[in-house]
């Protein structure tokens, strides 16, 4: 099993971290324990990781200030992945923001919150409809991130819950780094798009890695987990990294115990006997929802 996975000019190992959970309750506001959620940053990446999944909607602004703060100046080998589309309503919501100005803000936005003269890798996140993504071109919003990579504000582009005629539409305008799409052990509807995305060297970065199981899932994954010594997220974690080597995790949490055992679960030795059986769990089209972008 590949330990790393070449991601925008740099070699990052498989399991990253995602910055979502650092902010308040719904994702809005400052977390109870900012000095917590800055030594969480730092104990990632004294743990390793060099890939981090963020965006200045989350919070609003939170977690990149956060990264910022804890992680500034970057090591050069650390990754900062954001993504623009979205914005927040003062209910909660999560809204589209696809226009030009509003995308334009954005990435700006992003830029001064982290600290980046340039951003590594900016996503095109659109929103669905709830259940999985929506199609429709996404010709136009794409080519406002086009015009500021050649302004050399971003450096590489991907897209997020997006078709796979999105994926390879957006293929066609510019080169695509990574796809961000909702993806795990049950909820498999993006099996294909994996392998082609592998045959082409482009990462397949999922969200939601954790949740949506339904309970005879739930009962296969814990009595493996149980057989390995580690805890069902783990094995969870584990598939995914033995699913495709493009594959490239994020999982997100607040505690740092959490994060210690994410970061584990790439240690974990699989039996061939032990994988069929966790391949067998199909939930294609379990209809759980995707989660927050």
């Amino acid at each position: 099993m590949e330990a790393a996975f070449n991601l925008s000019s740099k070699t990052v190992r498989r399991i990253g971290y995602g910055a979502m959970q650092l902010a308040g309750p719904g994702v809005m506001g400052a977390p109870s324990d900012p000095d917590a959620a800055r030594t969480i940053l730092r104990e990632a990446v004294a743990l390793g990781v060099n890939h981090i999944d963020t965006s200045d909607f989350y919070g609003p602004h939170v977690t990149n200030r956060l990264i910022r703060d804890a992680l500034s100046p970057y090591p050069d080998e650390l990754l900062l992945v954001t993504k623009v589309g979205v914005k927040r309503g003062r209910n909660g919501s999560w809204d589209p923001a696809l226009s030009r100005p509003e995308l334009v803000k954005a990435v700006e936005d992003n830029r001064r919150n982290l600290g980046l003269d340039v951003i590594d890798v900016v996503n095109l996140r659109l929103i669905g409809d709830g259940l999985g993504p929506v199609a429709g071109s996404l010709a136009k919003p794409l080519s406002v991130l086009i015009d500021l990579q050649c302004q050399g504000l971003i450096r590489n582009i991907g897209v997020s819950n997006v078709t796979r005629d999105q994926v390879f539409e957006a293929c066609d305008l510019c080169k695509i780094v990574c796809v961000q799409n909702h993806y795990n052990l049950a909820y498999r509807e993006d099996d294909p798009l994996v392998d082609e995305l592998a045959d082409i060297g482009i990462a397949y970065v999922p969200y939601f890695p954790l949740g949506g199981f339904k309970q005879f899932q739930l009962d296969t994954l814990s009595r493996i987990a149980r057989e390995l010594g580690a805890s069902p997220s783990q094995v969870a974690l584990a598939w995914l990294l033995h699913r495709s080597p493009n594959i490239l995790a994020i999982p997100g949490t607040g505690s740092l115990a959490h994060l210690r055992e994410n970061l584990a679960a790439q240690r974990l030795n699989i039996s061939d006997q032990q994988l069929a059986e966790l391949n067998s769990i199909d939930g294609v089209g379990s209809g759980k929802g995707h989660g927050a972008p």
